[in-house]
């Protein structure tokens, strides 16, 4: 049975952590004590779910969960440190906490380490995310006791939606550009100017033109989406803004 530890203590634990060439031991108060934390824990490192969307998200929304009293974000797992630190590295998750739970102890004192021998992973931590204020949990979403490895409410929307209901999410904004190109350049300092964070997809690095006329139906540079809808080119992006 998975346990729910709201209103409890986080267990004390001392995490073994690689940090450049050297160990550092990271306690569990020295991640807790005095502050916020939101922690999300996962099965594995380099895993499909945890590595397309549970991290992804958590830090694209960083900023906003600052903007609401939490301090880190903290992504843990049944994992070494030197694979978690590999796996902070190719998620360019440069806003998160990556910490190593490898001997399980702290998920297992959370009540929540499961058998994974169905897929060669022995013991690991079921999904589930947490608020912790100065130690002690506030509040947990566990992921439902079912086969396979379910995904619904350990993600960083319903934590940010818990926290702060009516905060404003950030706008998901892709640029296809190329090198070289002044309106690619234009739109880019538009975006900026307006403090708006952007994706770049680059010509011929991460896409063709093939993909161009595929997805934008154009054969030019840049082209713009927000939240699923093309605006187009760089005139057009000063349109929308101006329009916003």
């Amino acid at each position: 049975m998975l346990q729910d530890r709201t209103g409890s203590r986080v267990p004390q634990v001392t995490f073994h952590t690689r940090q450049g060439h050297e160990w550092v031991d990271v306690t569990t108060d020295d991640i807790f004590a005095g502050k916020t934390v939101v922690v999300f824990s996962l099965p594995g490192a380099f895993t499909p779910t945890c590595s397309s969307s549970h991290v992804p998200r958590y830090n694209q929304l960083m900023p906003v969960f600052k903007q609401h009293g939490v301090d880190d974000i903290v992504c843990m797992s049944v994992n070494d440190t030197f694979v978690m630190n590999e796996w902070q590295k190719t998620q360019n998750a440069e806003n998160l906490r990556f910490i190593p739970d490898g001997n399980g102890e702290f998920t297992e004192g959370m009540g929540l380490l499961v058998e994974k021998d169905d897929l060669g992973f022995g013991k690991r931590s079921w999904r589930y995310s947490m608020l912790v204020r100065d130690g002690v949990v506030e509040k947990m979403f566990i992921e439902p006791e079912v086969d396979g490895d379910p995904f619904g409410v350990s993600d960083a929307d319903t934590m940010l939606n818990y926290i702060a209901p009516d905060a404003p999410k950030p706008l998901n904004v892709t640029v296809m550009t190329r090198n070289g190109c002044p309106f690619c350049a234009k739109a880019k300092e538009a975006l900026k100017a307006a403090g708006i964070a952007y994706e770049e997809l680059l010509l011929n690095r991460d896409y063709t033109d093939m993909s161009l006329r595929a997805i934008a139906n154009a054969t030019a540079v840049p082209q713009v989406f927000i939240d699923g809808q093309l605006i187009g080119g760089s005139d057009k992006l000063e349109e929308w803004l101006k329009a916003r």
